[in-house]
């Protein structure tokens, strides 16, 4: 359990917050650039320093999610670096300053689900590491069960206290 205490509060979730703003900002650039707040150029150089580095940083993530046996949060992030990949290997994640406008509206509404997807992220590891941080410190006679039996024994069950589990 300390382990899974560990992935949780010292890796995915300083990951996620450093996704979650280098999206949130990458987006604010693009405001700002359809506002007529900045110019092309400064926009374009804005976004791409922060886009191979989130490329990276989300596919470690998703591959830590494969290793680790967190399926679900590996098949949430899987989509988004595979999409990754492709661009990567299609060599369109750089924004162009020729074509900024022409593609304004598709690459921000890209970034906006990308950031909905990351806000999600965000929910499920703070959820992970609440539950894990309980089970660390609960008296476990059998320590091959998982926190989702002690949510579903509390929920479904019906089970309050120590004595009606055991």
């Amino acid at each position: 359990m300390g382990w899974n205490l560990f992935l949780w509060l010292m890796i995915c979730f300083p990951t996620n917050i450093a996704l979650l703003a280098s999206t949130f900002y990458q987006v604010l650039i693009l405001t700002d650039l359809e506002a007529d707040y900045v110019n092309p150029y400064e926009a374009a150089s804005r976004i791409n320093y922060y886009v191979v580095p989130e490329f990276i940083a989300q596919g470690l993530l998703c591959a830590l999610f494969l290793f680790t046996g967190h399926w679900f949060m590996f098949l949430l992030t899987v989509p988004v670096t595979c999409y990754h990949v492709r661009l990567y290997v299609k060599r369109q994640h750089l924004l162009d300053v020729t074509e900024v406008f022409r593609v304004l509206r598709d690459e921000k509404n890209f970034r906006i689900a990308k950031l909905a997807l990351y806000l999600v992220l965000l929910i499920v590891t703070i959820f992970r590491i609440l539950a894990g941080g309980s089970m660390l410190f609960y008296n476990f006679k059998f320590e091959e069960l998982d926190v989702r039996l002690t949510l579903y024994g509390v929920h479904y069950l019906g089970l309050e206290d120590d004595e009606d589990f055991w």
